[in-house]
């Protein structure tokens, strides 16, 4: 496990040292990614994140490249029609026809490392309400079942490429683990909310995700320690993380309505609990960033 994560640390450094500086200097800042360890509330976030934008007025997506698949019920999606939501990584056809190549039939072919993929929200895009809409992308399993390049393809084109239109804000709910600040994931965005607890080894990872964010010209840097039970873990968390990484830093307070309600965040915003009112205050945060660069 120690090895697989310093050989991840290895390659994202590679990978920053490579990326130049984005061209996007204002859409940018209303791309946010949100990232962190397994578990740590980072698709309750995100929704939230979306609603309070959609709320506030924005026209809002909502991307969803976790494999569980949960932010669209989160968003209030319906739990019955899951089956309706295939996954761009499932989407053979369109695959084929983007990169040149169906999945597990890439190796030793040609295929088309940067597909226009101008179309896929209109195509793929399921609107929730006018205003907020959802895009499935889904993740690669590596499985033993041929080459993954094909929709490795797609998928970092699709991340790169999704066009900022007006007032438009942007929140990609991000699988665990820090490979995903790699060169397509992270390079267009221009903010990032880095999810922690807090433990000693949620704040490492969370720390080395800033690291490796700031490498890659993310300019805002937002951390967020979920499900503080008491001020101790305020104090703790304070003593570990180093403040310099970060723009903001927001403690989250313990919901127990959090955990009753799941995966539905519709009770949480109409509910002025500590909880609530620390997400509000990221958020306001986030769109003060968002017009202000």
């Amino acid at each position: 496990m120690i090895d697989e994560i310093s050989r991840r640390k290895r390659e994202m450094r590679r990978v920053a040292a490579s990326i130049s500086p984005s061209r996007d200097r204002g859409g940018r800042y209303r791309k946010v990614i949100v990232t962190g360890k397994g578990g740590v509330g980072k698709t309750t976030l995100t929704a939230i994140l979306a609603r309070l934008s959609h709320q506030a007025g924005r026209s809002v997506l909502a991307v969803d490249e976790d494999p569980q698949q949960n932010l669209g019920f989160s968003l209030g999606y319906p739990q019955e029609e899951a089956g309706n939501l295939l996954s761009l990584s499932k989407r053979f056809e369109y695959i084929k026809e983007k990169v040149g190549v169906s999945p597990g039939e890439g190796y030793g072919q040609a295929y088309i490392l940067n597909p226009d993929v101008s179309d896929v929200v209109d195509r793929f895009g399921i609107e929730l309400e006018p205003g907020l809409s959802l895009l499935v992308m889904g993740g690669v399993e590596r499985a033993s079942s041929g080459c993954l390049c094909p929709e490795n393809a797609l998928l970092e084109s699709v991340v790169r490429y999704i066009r900022v239109r007006d007032d438009e804000m942007i929140f990609l709910d991000t699988q665990a683990g820090l490979e995903h600040f790699g060169r397509a994931i992270a390079g267009g965005f221009g903010q990032a909310v880095i999810v922690a607890e807090s433990s000693y080894n949620s704040l490492s990872v969370a720390a080395d995700a800033a690291r490796l964010a700031k490498q890659l010209q993310i300019a805002v840097i937002h951390l967020v320690i979920n499900k503080c039970r008491n001020e101790n873990d305020k104090v703790k968390g304070k003593k570990i993380i180093d403040p310099s990484l970060f723009n903001t830093i927001r403690f989250l307070p313990f919901d127990p309505l959090v955990w009753d309600t799941e995966p539905d965040i519709s009770p949480l915003l109409t509910n002025q609990s500590p909880f609530m009112e620390n997400v509000q205050m990221l958020h306001r945060e986030i769109m003060k960033f968002s017009t202000k660069l």
